[in-house]
């Protein structure tokens, strides 16, 4: 058995070093791919990018259709900035792919809509609501109609990060209400047709609608599950890229950003009160 000098073993560990510290600065070095939604999420990222100078973002702002978290999986970018843990839970199962949360960054309300009532006293009967069609969307729009007391659903269902609503769950419908699903991006434009639509926030927002003074109805903040997370592959989630963009988006500066610029419409989970 060969013994390797103390010299030798010595100028192998430091080469190691060495080369693990250019992984890491090639890897700082590199442009950071992030998909997201136009609103408000790419304007987040626009102002961490002002914010940070130091870390190089290309902002991939993704259209109708596009899934993100398939160019995740498939490489296409580093990260995604659009979803919440539920949606992502599902994504998991559907993709068959686990991904990794970065940062807890934001809450958009999902709101109720109108544009034939201003309020839902004056909703008739057999009026039309247009709810999302993605499982968790969904449901979380049950809840909100229950919360502003237009549906009851089964007993038990009081908590939406315990139990999934579907329709089949309303037990109670005293205006025969007709629940109408509808893919998420299309909802603002069904607002001339339909009675009532439950809108998410970030479509909401592109559609030019002011959630916290246009919504008939908004989700509570306090013990919302549907915050918006930073969203990479467990590969990445130590890439110090992503730690940085972690803290730069959780941070008081972004925070701050975020309530002046969304007054209220988007809320940084840091400024929410339990």
């Amino acid at each position: 058995m060969t013994q390797t000098p103390i010299s030798g073993l010595v100028g192998a560990v430091l080469l190691t070093a060495l080369a693990s510290s250019f992984t890491l600065s090639a890897q700082a070095a590199e442009v950071l791919r992030v998909a997201a939604d136009p609103v408000p999420h790419a304007e987040i990222l626009q102002f961490v990018q002002k914010l940070d100078p130091s870390l190089d973002l290309k902002i991939i702002e993704i259209t109708n259709g596009v899934n993100s978290n398939e160019l995740l999986a498939h490489g296409d970018v580093d990260a995604n900035y659009f979803q919440h843990v539920p949606y992502l839970r599902s994504q998991e199962q559907a993709l068959g792919q686990k991904f990794a949360v970065a940062a807890t960054v934001h809450i958009e309300p999902l709101g109720v809509y109108s544009h034939k009532h201003k309020t839902f006293a004056d909703v008739p009967e057999n009026g039309t609501v247009a709810v999302p069609n993605n499982v968790t969307n969904l449901s979380r729009a049950l809840y909100l109609l229950q919360d502003q007391g237009l549906i009851t659903l089964k007993p038990g269902f009081t908590d939406p990060a315990k139990n999934q609503a579907t329709p089949k769950d309303i037990v109670s419908n005293p205006k025969h209400l007709n629940i109408l699903e509808i893919e998420s991006p299309q909802i603002p434009r069904s607002l001339d047709d339909v009675d009532l639509a439950v809108i998410n926030g970030n479509y909401a927002l592109e559609a030019g609608l002011n959630p916290a003074k246009d919504a008939l109805g908004l989700e509570k903040a306090a013990g919302n599950p549907y915050a918006n997370i930073l969203v990479t592959t467990p590969a990445l989630a130590n890439d110090p890229r992503i730690k940085q963009l972690a803290k730069d988006l959780q941070s008081p500066e972004v925070a701050k950003f975020i309530t002046e610029k969304y007054a209220g419409s988007v809320i940084p989970v840091a400024g929410i009160k339990s």
